[in-house]
């Protein structure tokens, strides 16, 4: 059973950059397809993107062209780069792990994700 746990969340400006870590144990990360999503107040839980086991990625539409997710499989550690950051995109991010290959649109399930983290703050304002 794998255990992730997120860091990296922050205060930043319109227009600036984070770099979000979901460090995992218990497992290799490679075992596993690996989802940010984020959750706003009064908001339904997004999905943002994910990457599959053989490093296959996807995004949410209002992240595409902004956001990068990476894994290093020595790290045990994924990663969300987060660049030309606005205020919408402030929620609490959370790394998931889900066992499942998850193709097409089901990765934008999070039923399908079976291990969580805390979640981390990501608040963008000027």
């Amino acid at each position: 059973q794998v255990q992730v746990v997120e860091s990296g969340g922050g205060l930043v400006q319109p227009g600036g950059s984070l770099r979000l870590s979901c460090a995992a144990s218990g497992s290799p990360l490679g075992y596993y397809t690996i989802g940010w999503f984020r959750q706003a107040p009064g908001k339904e839980r997004e999905g943002v993107s994910r990457i599959t086991f053989g490093g296959s990625t996807s995004y949410g539409d209002s992240v595409k062209g902004r956001f990068t997710i990476s894994r290093d499989n020595a790290k045990n550690t994924v990663y969300l780069q987060m660049n030309s950051l606005k205020p919408e995109d402030t929620a609490v991010y959370y790394c998931a792990a889900s066992p499942r290959a998850l193709v097409g649109s089901s990765w934008y399930d999070f039923r399908q994700y079976d291990y969580w983290g805390q979640g981390t703050q990501v608040t963008v304002s000027s």
